[in-house]
């Protein structure tokens, strides 16, 4: 594993049964990984507890689907941990119901006797180097998104809970903890004619990308560096733009909006 892992689900069982109920829960087959690569890997535990984890941007979620697969069959309670965005999201499931923790991510892997990868450095990284998301939507306008996140939250949003703004490129969705969930796959889901443009970047752009999204689905990917194992049709360009910083200017998000406050 090249890169440190964006997210992560912790459960209890026999190895190679987690692994087929993983691949069954994002309905893939194992054998699909010799074309695009795995979409996550095992970290073996030293009890009953084993991890597993993956480092895509484009795979954030699936942690999800796999812990609510896992917990179905599962007695002892299956955690997921999303560290793509900061604040990191920790939640515990129970056949197929989540509670929303707020454990420290790598003290409750250690706990379970099956620390995360690249946990030694992960202070430093939290601290220095928080992958945060931004989305550029065409198409769509703040007054639009805004009725369709409330939909789906079933609520009205919370002052400050995202930043919507129209620009000329179009809607930019931000939020001031960096974290802007999956607001930009429901926009992308419930209204299917827009493009979205999901950004992740460190504060000092070393690690970038960017996932193009119609209908809620991928469509393409740019890496910067260069994906060893893309999901996506990679991408060359953004907008015309090969370097993360003329990409951003490209979609009309700040750059600043990536670095720590």
């Amino acid at each position: 594993m090249n890169r440190w892992p964006l997210w992560a689900v912790l459960a209890s069982g026999e190895p190679a049964w987690l692994e087929n109920r993983a691949y069954d829960a994002l309905g893939l087959e194992k054998g699909e990984e010799d074309e695009e690569g795995p979409p996550f890997e095992m970290s073996l535990g030293s009890g009953r507890y084993h991890a597993i984890v993956g480092t895509n941007p484009i795979d954030v979620g699936a942690e999800i689907q796999i812990s609510k697969e896992l917990s179905l069959g599962c007695d002892e309670p299956v955690y997921s941990i999303e560290r793509a965005n900061d604040p990191w999201t920790v939640m515990s499931w129970r056949k197929g119901s989540p509670d929303v923790l707020e454990n420290d991510p790598e003290s409750l892997a250690k706990s379970l006797g099956c620390p995360l990868p690249g946990g030694a450095r992960s202070s430093n990284r939290a601290a220095k180097d928080s992958l945060r998301k931004v989305a550029m939507v065409e198409g769509v306008r703040a007054q639009e998104a805004t009725r369709v996140l409330e939909e789906d939250a079933g609520e009205s949003l919370t002052p400050g809970r995202y930043r919507l703004e129209d620009t000329p490129q179009g809607l930019l969705i931000a939020s001031g903890t960096g974290d802007i969930g999956y607001a930009d796959i429901t926009v992308s889901e419930r209204i299917p004619n827009a493009t979205v443009y999901a950004v992740i970047a460190s504060p000092d752009l070393d690690e970038f990308f960017v996932t193009v999204r119609r209908g809620g689905e991928g469509v393409e990917e740019f890496a910067q560096p260069p994906d060893d194992l893309p999901r996506l049709r990679v991408a060359s360009d953004i907008k015309g733009e090969r370097s993360p910083d003329r990409i951003l200017a490209a979609l009309g998000i700040p750059a600043e909006w990536f670095r720590n406050e």
